[in-house]
């Protein structure tokens, strides 16, 4: 099993999360300084959001310099000296790779616009008129108006899937692909343990289509993969591609030619739903209509990141009820989604925030921690576009939560001071002294995950009970099997389950590590307490849950 099917991913927002140098932005030092902190909660591998140089128009997703680090995090040996250091600590280290567009301040960008015959002209995708390529649908459409935009200095139209400011690369360049490859190997050979690949879907155009998730992408996207197999065995791909279940799959391709891994878009909000019906459905209906991935491959599974809470992967009826439930106030949405934390989501009640984490650290895939979640940061939905949701890590109720030296007025943003989620009350000193804690019960949930190795398999099955506010999730490998029992309700749950077919069998609790009754013909009956779940390994007692060998059984 390659070692991110059953690894826990915390995403870093580099600027929020430990100022080293006190000027009022995290840094490289400062993220040095905590990542004793990754091995106390228990996590494997840090997703760093883009540490390029760039105007920060959109926190760096506008790269001006792919193979840099921005002056504001440190310098790249500064980089090279935390990579060192989190791998002495056996943590692995992944990055955003922005491979579709760049930076309108981009030295390619700027010799493309100024001169018709430069080579670099061509790195861009350019037109005399704004009407090609119509059927692609505008991604930002609460900022974007068109696909293309007009450059006077240029004279024509260049296209733009996401921000005007972020011009698209044009791949149908063999330069252009070339020199993506050139830096996925330059940050590679550094060590760095992988990529997460930013908005993959979109980097050819083709008219007629929609311009997504074309053959020549794909195909772009296996050279990337065969030069990572190559080179850099070790090293895994991650694919952000929001897409609907079938035309997700494909980026997987055959299991060694293109994605290691993908977000794990449709399940995400559908956890959302079944927590505010008190419903198993709407996870089960999803988890059921995705298609068989590669044994190799994996799921990322995530509740929330850096972005607004995307809503692209539900229908228009299902979004409308989101915005309704989650999102009552208009600054609490963004373009097709909701701009708010995990804990304001879900009202900050502890016992939903810790079984959410319980749902997706059940469900198949690898599951991805934002930073400040696992203490129940709140947001500050008053700060422009996705600013709110990417305020100061909340570290102690000192000066600027712990977060920076620096006078609070030139911190990058206000640290989160409102009665509920500010720093006074919420952050990781007070939590850490308290064992009853979110953090430390978040902490609990990764270590008992990860010393389970079937959770990082694939085989999942929904056991059928007769109460719907039940989620009862079947998972099992190499003769092991686990069932994870929820409660989704905010009433306490009897539930009985045919659990028959392990007749013999004694469940024992792998938090509390209680032996309960013995597995009988009768259905099992259970309580579930409010928003309480239950994980259960089921042990053997009998020689009836054996095969003529001594083997467990290979029909259960």
């Amino acid at each position: 099993m390659g070692w991110y099917k059953n690894a826990v991913f915390y995403e870093v927002y580099i600027r929020a999360f430990a100022d080293g140098n006190g000027d009022g932005h995290g840094d490289f030092r400062g993220l040095t300084e905590k990542l004793d902190y990754f091995q106390e909660l228990g996590v494997d591998c840090l997703w760093l959001l883009p540490m390029y140089p760039s105007p920060l128009r959109d926190d760096g997703y506008d790269v001006s310099d792919f193979y840099g680090i921005h002056p504001d995090y440190g310098t790249l040996e500064d980089f090279k000296a935390f990579l060192a250091a989190a791998h002495a600590r056996g943590l692995r280290v992944i990055a955003d790779l922005v491979l579709n567009h760049t930076s309108d301040q981009h030295p390619w960008f700027q010799a493309a616009r100024a001169d018709r015959h430069s080579p670099f002209r061509d790195y861009y995708v350019w037109s005399d008129t704004d009407q090609r390529y119509r059927q692609a649908r505008i991604i930002f459409l609460d900022t974007e108006t068109s696909n293309w935009a007009w450059d006077p200095v240029a004279g024509q139209y260049y296209w733009h899937r996401f921000y005007a400011f972020q011009p698209d690369l044009n791949f149908d360049n063999p330069a252009v692909q070339a020199e993506m490859l050139n830096v996925i190997a330059f940050w590679l050979d550094l060590g760095l343990d992988g990529f997460r690949v930013d908005a993959v879907p979109y980097l050819f155009e083709r008219e007629g289509t929609n311009c997504e998730n074309l053959p020549e992408t794909h195909a772009y996207l296996k050279r990337i993969r065969r030069l990572v197999n190559e080179r850099y065995p070790d090293r895994i791909l991650l694919a952000e591609a929001n897409q609907w279940p079938h035309d997700l799959r494909p980026y997987f391709g055959n299991g060694d030619d293109e994605f290691h891994m993908a977000f794990h878009f449709p399940l995400m909000p559908r956890i959302f739903m079944a927590l505010r019906q008190a419903d198993h459905q709407p996870i089960v209906r999803i988890m059921q209509a995705m298609p068989p991935i590669p044994e190799a491959c994996q799921w990322c599974t995530f509740l929330r990141n850096h972005d607004e809470l995307t809503l692209e992967m539900v229908t228009e009826e299902e979004r409308q009820w989101m915005w309704r439930e989650y999102a009552p106030e208009p600054r609490m949405r963004l373009n097709l989604g909701i701009r708010r934390r995990l804990a304001p989501l879900l009202d900050g009640d502890r016992r939903k925030i810790e079984l959410a984490y319980a749902l997706l650290f059940a469900l198949p895939g690898s599951p991805i921690l934002c930073y400040g979640d696992e203490i129940g940061m709140g947001d500050n939905i008053w700060l422009d576009d996705r600013d709110g949701l990417r305020t100061p890590m909340q570290w102690n109720d000192g000066l600027n939560a712990g977060f920076s030296s620096a006078p609070a007025e030139a911190l990058y943003l206000p640290v989160i001071d409102d009665e509920r989620f500010g720093y006074r009350r919420v952050n990781v000193a007070a939590q850490r002294a308290d064992p009853g804690s979110l953090w430390h019960a978040l902490r609990r949930l990764i270590a008992v995950r990860k010393a389970q190795p079937v959770f990082g398999g694939s085989c999942c099955e929904f056991i059928e009970s007769d109460n719907p506010t039940i989620l009862a999730v079947r998972r099992t490998d190499s003769g092991e099997t686990i069932l994870a029992l929820h409660n989704l309700s905010g009433l306490p749950q009897r539930l009985s389950l045919d659990l028959s077919r392990w007749q013999g069998a004694r469940p024992r609790d792998l938090f509390s590590q209680e032996a309960l009754a013995q597995i009988g013909a009768m259905p099992y009956a259970l309580t579930l307490q409010p928003y309480a779940y239950r994980w259960l390994r089921l042990e053997q007692t009998t020689d009836d849950w054996l095969e003529a060998d001594g083997h467990p059984r290979r029909d259960l």
